[in-house]
């Protein structure tokens, strides 16, 4: 295995018909990383399902205890848009862990990606947008709170803004929320990060890249004993809930920006997949796959 990749068969379960989100991307995800030679059979960790009090370091106890007792009211269901169930609850905590455990890998390793991720409209005490728990505040939380780490940064580059990790780490000074996103795209209110870049509708590379740039710049000024990237696909011009317009080369090279940014100046960076919208989930896998392309090449450099 190049780096460590954190996966589990669960990331992957049954939705109501005509559900939106695209919950088998997850195991297309699995396949194209077996046929790029990343992940064969049994080359990953996987993670056991994280706990009511890890979780509570991020979210409000009585919030979990609806999610895992599947006792959410009607309104919080529509909110996060997935019809709860103990399959699902289990999902989530298992998803959460996964990046946790990427989070410890990356320090070790200094580069780690979880196969699944992201969840970031998920706040304190509610969830929204396909989101329950909100993983990488979990993680992080979980690490500020071991003392293994001091600070922490949080790049998220999904079209929609983390605006659930804004909210969560709004007092935090040990973590530093940094969104670049969709201006006019959900969430219609959005939250105050550390630093938030919205950017128009119909964006391509050149303008990503070059604002990109300039929030990694900003990232300068906020030295971080771990990073962690939400590297959403849904930036692509071919997004069904993108409506920004980078092409197939363009999200390349962001990964590698945004990896190779970090791992110049040392900085453990954990790699979560966050967003990607459309009808054909291998064709999304691929999007997502990228990612771990990238990390592959950067780890082979810096071997």
């Amino acid at each position: 295995m190049a780096f460590p990749i954190v996966f589990h068969p669960e990331y992957e379960i049954s939705l109501q018909p005509r559900n939106r989100f695209p919950m088998s991307k997850y195991g297309y995800i699995r396949r194209a990383l077996a046929d790029r030679g990343l992940m064969p059979p049994g080359g990953f960790f996987a993670p056991v399902e994280a706990g009511a009090a890890v979780i509570g370091l991020a979210h409000d106890a009585d919030y979990v205890e609806r999610v895992n007792t599947i006792t959410l009211r009607p309104d919080e269901a529509r909110r996060i848009g997935l019809q709860q169930s103990p399959a699902l609850a289990r999902r989530v905590r298992l998803s959460s862990a996964g990046t946790l455990l990427a989070a410890r890998l990356a320090l070790e390793h200094g580069l780690a990606c979880n196969a699944a991720g992201g969840s970031h409209h998920a706040a304190r005490g509610a969830g929204a947008g396909y989101c329950v728990f909100n993983d990488v505040a979990i993680a992080v939380a979980s690490l500020l709170a071991e003392g293994v780490i001091r600070r922490a940064a949080i790049l998220d580059l999904d079209v929609h803004q983390g605006d659930g990790t804004a909210r969560i780490f709004a007092e935090e000074p040990r973590a530093f929320t940094v969104s670049l996103h969709g201006e006019r795209n959900f969430p219609a209110r959005k939250a105050r990060s550390d630093l938030d870049i919205g950017l128009p509708d119909g964006t391509e590379d050149a303008a990503y890249l070059s604002a990109l740039a300039g929030a990694m710049e900003r990232l300068e000024d906020a030295p971080a004993d771990i990073l962690f990237l939400n590297a959403g696909v849904d930036v692509v011009a071919e997004d069904r809930l993108g409506r920004l317009a980078l092409s197939a080369e363009g999200l390349r090279a962001r990964e590698a920006m945004a990896l190779g940014w970090a791992r110049a100046r040392g900085t453990p960076v954990v790699g979560v997949l966050g967003g990607g919208y459309g009808p054909d989930p291998a064709l999304i896998a691929a999007r997502h796959a990228v990612l771990f392309e990238e990390a592959a090449k950067l780890t082979s450099l810096m071997s």
